[in-house]
């Protein structure tokens, strides 16, 4: 049993000298990575001091660890039978008192969260697409807040433009409208009955 006990120690050993080494190679390769990643995104930046924190140019420290602890609180919320109309109108209540208490921006993708189901199903429901007689009127009324804060928002200047437009045209279907006028035109000119050619016709000079 010693024998045994040792030899299991020494290869232990060699196991954990083995482990050790390996972990100091990925954290070199790893140093290396990041420091590549760096350098490249420096020479792509290095003439634009402008993009030095693109995609992050509004973020506060902080910020994206509450954004992830908020998003993270749909999970630990219990199901509820979304095929009942009052408890999914009893969640969507509670999502938005969430946001009003936390002063977070509701949307589409947090709501379908607290239901339970994807956007996909929300805007099918709100559609009347699937259980349109009892869960449309409840999601129809849930999505015109959502809209009408979108307006608010791009009409008080609280909205990037372009994140504004984007999620008109993806979240509430808006669209750009052109109004086209079709003017007949005569490619030939102006257009000359039957008669008049004819009477032009018999004012030529005979041959």
């Amino acid at each position: 049993m010693l024998i045994h006990s040792e030899i299991s120690r020494s290869e232990f050993r060699k196991r954990q000298k083995v482990m050790n080494t390996q972990k100091e190679k990925n954290k070199a390769l790893s140093t290396d990575i990041n420091d590549t990643v760096t350098d490249i995104v420096q020479k792509k930046h290095r003439n634009r001091p402008d993009l030095a924190n693109y995609g992050e140019e509004h973020a506060e420290p902080g910020d994206n660890a509450r954004f992830l602890r908020l998003a993270r609180v749909s999970q630990t919320l219990p199901p509820i039978d979304i095929s009942d109309p009052k408890q999914v109108e009893d969640r969507i209540n509670l999502y938005f008192d969430f946001c009003e208490q936390n002063d977070r921006k509701p949307n589409i993708k947090g709501l379908g969260n607290w239901l339970g189901v994807d956007a996909t199903t929300v805007n099918s429901w709100r559609r009347g697409e699937y259980r349109g007689g009892t869960h449309s009127p409840v999601i129809k009324r849930a999505v015109d807040i959502l809209e009408e804060m979108w307006w608010d928002y791009g009409q008080n200047g609280k909205c990037n433009p372009a994140s504004w437009i984007f999620i008109g045209k993806n979240a509430f279907q808006m669209k750009d409208v052109q109004d086209v006028i079709v003017t007949p035109q005569a490619p030939l000119g102006e257009t000359i009955d039957a008669e008049e050619i004819e009477k032009k016709y018999r004012e030529l000079p005979e041959e």
